[in-house]
């Protein structure tokens, strides 16, 4: 049994084809074939905009999916973390059903994959029945060099978890530079080689304020926590060329955010040894950041630089919605439709799933993989329109 999809426009993971093709499934949405339309035979599908794979959400915090609306908008990174850190175990009655409110509405508008952060086991329960593929991120984080072990071996406790009840994708990560001390760094190198690991990444000003000079509004939120930052050096540049060095591995790095990323710091990841790490992605989520700092990410740094990136959403705490086609209209608005939508495509599709190392099933509609297959709907002269929408045919 096969399905047949046709619509104004395919896009394959790469390209948008030229030409009215048909996309050819099997029942189960396992990709068949891409042939011209005249080759297709009968009983074909036929739509109103574009076909896409399924999208991959490269970074989210389901688990903070009770929070939604909670937390005001445009605090600043510092009063961010504050609230969520004051507020996270507030609405726990709330938590399970927000969190399958969040599953539902990716799933609905086309997301495939999820590169997931957590900090507890709250999530198991929903993902052992999903339909959704989930690269969980168990995080670690401890600023003081005296409880490393300590906070490492809680990580493993929960990473442990999620083995057992969600095996063999899970990894454990870094929290951010702000939030991991140097030793915690090393022996998290140890624990993660060839693996992947995330890390949200220069999020605001005040992180590299950090590591330069030791100064800005991380000291006061050390204060406000009660956490000893006496012990805690400067190293004179800014904090992505600060942490990166420390994975030395082969990992496969997401660095998320990267809104205060600079030319000198795409410079000094490519001065770098090539096989300290296997490879590198930069993931933006354009609206959260724009809810927390009103700032927007370096894109046009970023693809000067051909550098590899995704897209994530974050959390519910931090957005209004978990969207990818609301975070490339997003990005298309901000960039004044400069980004040529094969190329955003790709960045919500085969890059995520490299990046989650989920491509040989999701990604791009080649044969063999089951990708989902996604219609965007309302485009004008292949860009998307407020009006645009997404939803799952498969």
């Amino acid at each position: 049994m096969y399905r047949k999809f046709t619509a104004d426009h395919i896009f394959n993971g790469y390209e948008i084809l030229t030409g009215l093709k048909v996309l050819i499934t099997d029942i189960a949405g396992g990709i068949m074939d891409i042939v011209d339309i005249k080759d297709a035979g009968d009983n074909i599908e036929a739509f109103d905009g574009l076909l896409t794979p399924g999208f991959i959400n490269a970074h989210c915090h389901l688990e903070l999916s009770h929070l939604k609306g909670v937390i005001p908008q445009q605090t600043g990174l510092v009063e961010f973390v504050q609230q969520v850190i004051k507020c996270r175990t507030n609405f726990n009655e709330l938590k399970l059903d927000a969190m399958i409110s969040a599953e539902a509405e990716m799933q609905k508008t086309g997301i495939v994959a999820v590169g997931d952060i957590c900090n507890t086991t709250d999530s198991i329960q929903i993902k052992k029945t999903s339909k959704l593929l989930w690269r969980n991120f168990i995080e670690v984080s401890g600023f003081t060099e005296n409880t490393a072990q300590q906070r490492l071996d809680a990580g493993k406790m929960v990473h442990e978890q999620f083995e057992t009840n969600y095996p063999g994708q899970n990894s454990l990560s870094p929290h951010a530079p702000y939030s991991v001390s140097k030793k915690l760094f090393q022996i998290l190198n140890n624990e993660t080689a060839d693996r992947i690991i995330t890390i949200h990444n220069q999020e605001c000003e005040a992180e590299n304020d950090l590591y330069r000079t030791k100064s800005g509004s991380f000291l006061s939120l050390y204060n406000n926590l009660g956490i000893d930052a006496a012990g805690f050096e400067p190293t004179q540049k800014t904090s992505f060329q600060s942490w990166l060095p420390y994975f030395t591995k082969r990992q496969i790095v997401i660095s998320v955010h990267n809104t205060f990323t600079n030319e000198a710091d795409i410079t000094f990841f490519k001065n770098r040894e090539q096989n300290d790490i296997n490879q590198l992605f930069f993931c933006v989520c354009i609206n959260a950041n724009r809810y927390i700092e009103q700032q927007n990410p370096p894109i046009d740094l970023l693809r000067k630089n051909n550098c590899s990136i995704v897209i994530g959403t974050d959390s519910y705490a931090s957005n209004q919605g978990l969207n990818i086609l609301e975070e490339m209209k997003s990005i298309q608005r901000e960039t004044h439709n400069a980004i040529p939508l094969p190329e955003l495509l790709q960045w919500a599709t085969i890059n995520g799933a490299k990046a989650l190392q989920v491509d040989d099933i999701a990604g791009s509609f080649k044969k063999g993989k089951q990708p989902g297959v996604v219609l965007v709907d309302k485009l004008t002269n292949l860009q998307f329109t407020p009006a645009s929408s997404a939803s799952r045919i498969i």
